[in-house]
């Protein structure tokens, strides 16, 4: 009888230490957990790592980097003064891996030239080049990233539902879809989306303010304002049959009113993908159509044609060895407008559907570009020169791994930034960093006027006066809601001062301010609400970080 009771014991035993080594293998903890994979992600983590603190990457995404790392090499960057820290420290990388002459594979330094967004590509005197290919920017990340402090746990989703555990307004853990859960003292959410700041119960907001909750000019709805090529100059028939309403309308056209200037809505800027593509013959892969290819699609473009041609290829933007970033131009474009708009929100299988859409789109413009004889000639001949490049997200059919989530959720924290801010309208209190480009809001909505014809609204180019200070309370959750999380991606901002804010320099900036305070926080054993700002505002120049815009 004892031999037995002993055997079951021993049994039982075996089974609990079982048990707890499959717990073990899904249960990691540290300081600091960072929920994304982007640029933001990295610098955060690095910048914690470099305070002697242990941090974890909770990926989504397989590759890091985000959109510096999948086709957005020809950088926003507005005024280069103000960007320090961490994020230079990328740029400088990028800059080593080009003075390295077997980065020149297809084309040679002198070849390239050195154009950049509004500034010379390289900056020799400061080692930094602005301009690079998706590989070289995942491969500056990840050398960024190599930290014995820092683990990275790839693909891996938070469960939305139920994966955030809170206690008196902290956050414990979050779990992922694949059931690991990760512990830790501060939270970050750096993604584009703002998935864990929603789960947490954090206040956001998504689309566009009225201009009167904020006394702004540029928010809302800006139907019959055109600041750029985006929009079409000459009368355009929206409808099937031209001239005939009873036909119906052209795919991707809202019959619905675009609504009054200046009102709000729940509607988002467009998205794309951009792509890298390469006009050299050796590492060009041909464009070909996409499954469900539908030519009806690209109506509209046929009838702009007529007379707006020259801006279509006015944005693919010179990047290292004869490659391009594409980007959206002109009326028709890239952008699939109107198509994303329940996207913040949508669940993970819902998002994917809009991801697949706007694949299938983007693809289709290229094949219908390069194919359809109603087309000029000289159009179709120009864009068979191009294809995707052979060496660019070679693991994804050269294709980008992440759409442009320009913009998703977005926090409503302790300040708010608005236009006058971004336009230096107003003292910023306690400011972690600058920006400095234009507010900058691509198209909205496509629609009808009430003459009959077809427009976009919503796209805005304001240039700001001078670089302006980012205020510590756009990364800060109302101290209500949650205490111990930073959200440096999908900052408190209005719709329009968000559309200055949301490059990807600023992105590196407000995460290594995020991750500073976050380290702080936890040394002196307070919540990130009780740092005294001149601490953390000491640590932050210390690092690199510019906080004050100085002229000579």
């Amino acid at each position: 009888m004892s031999k037995i009771f002993w055997n079951l014991m021993l049994l039982l035993a075996i089974l609990c230490c079982s048990c707890n080594s499959v717990k073990a293998d899904k249960e990691f903890k540290a300081d600091i957990i960072i929920y994304g994979g982007t640029s933001a992600a990295v610098t955060a983590a690095v910048q914690a790592a470099e305070m002697g603190h242990p941090v974890i990457i909770v990926s989504p995404d397989k590759h890091l980097g985000g959109m510096s790392s999948s086709g957005l090499g020809f950088t926003d960057t507005g005024n280069k003064e103000v960007i320090g820290g961490l994020a230079r420290r990328f740029y400088q990388l990028i800059y080593q891996h080009y003075a390295d002459s077997s980065a020149w594979v297809w084309q040679k330094k002198e070849e390239y030239g050195n154009r950049g967004q509004g500034n010379p590509a390289i900056d020799g005197e400061k080692r930094t080049m602005w301009i690079f290919e998706p590989h070289a920017a995942e491969s500056s990340f990840e050398k960024m990233a190599d930290n014995p402090l820092i683990k990275i746990y790839r693909d891996e989703w938070l469960d939305r539902e139920k994966g955030v555990e809170m206690k008196n307004r902290d956050i414990i853990s979050i779990t992922t879809l694949s059931g690991k859960r990760f512990k830790g003292k501060v939270f970050i959410d750096a993604t584009y989306e703002g998935d864990l700041m929603a789960s947490a119960g954090v206040s956001y907001t998504i689309g566009r303010e009225a201009n009167s909750i904020y006394g702004e000019t540029w928010n809302g709805v800006q139907k019959g304002v055109f600041h750029h090529g985006h929009y079409f100059k000459s009368n355009i028939s929206p409808y099937r049959v031209p001239g005939d309403p009873s036909s119906g309308l052209l795919p991707r056209i809202s019959a619905d009113d675009p609504g009054e200037n200046g009102s709000g809505d729940k509607k988002i800027q467009a998205y794309c993908f951009r792509l890298c593509l390469t006009q050299h013959p050796e590492n060009r892969v041909p464009i070909t159509a996409p499954e469900g290819y539908d030519s009806t699609q690209y109506e509209l473009l046929v009838r702009v044609a007529e007379s707006q041609w020259k801006e279509f290829f006015a944005k693919y933007d010179p990047i290292p060895n004869w490659k391009t970033d594409v980007n959206n131009h002109g009326p028709f474009s890239y952008d699939n407008i109107g198509m994303n708009w329940d996207y913040p929100e949508a669940s993970y299988e819902r998002r994917k559907e809009i991801i697949d859409e706007h694949i299938r789109y983007q693809k289709g413009l290229l094949y219908f570009t390069a194919t359809c004889k109603r087309l000029p000639e000289w159009v179709r001949e120009t864009m068979n020169k191009w294809g995707y490049a052979k060496d660019e997200f070679t693991d994804n059919n050269y294709w980008p791994y992440n759409i442009y989530v320009r913009e998703a959720r977005r926090m409503i924290g302790e300040y708010v930034n608005t236009e006058h801010d971004v336009l230096s309208r107003r003292e910023v209190p306690n400011p972690i960093g600058m920006g400095s480009y234009t507010m900058d809001s691509h198209n909205v909505q496509r629609y009808v006027t009430p003459e009959g014809y077809v427009q976009n609204e919503g796209d805005i180019e304001v240039k700001v006066p001078k670089p302006y200070s980012i205020a510590l309370g756009s990364i800060l959750p109302k101290r209500e809601e949650c205490r111990n999380l930073l959200v440096p991606v999908c900052v408190s901002a209005s719709h329009i001062a968000f559309g200055s804010v949301r490059m990807e320099p600023v992105f590196m900036i407000l995460g290594q301010s995020a991750a500073t305070l976050a380290s702080l926080a936890i040394e002196k054993k307070k919540t990130i609400y009780d740092i005294p700002y001149d601490e953390l505002k000491t640590q932050l120049l210390k690092d690199g970080q510019i906080l004050e815009y100085k002229t000579e």
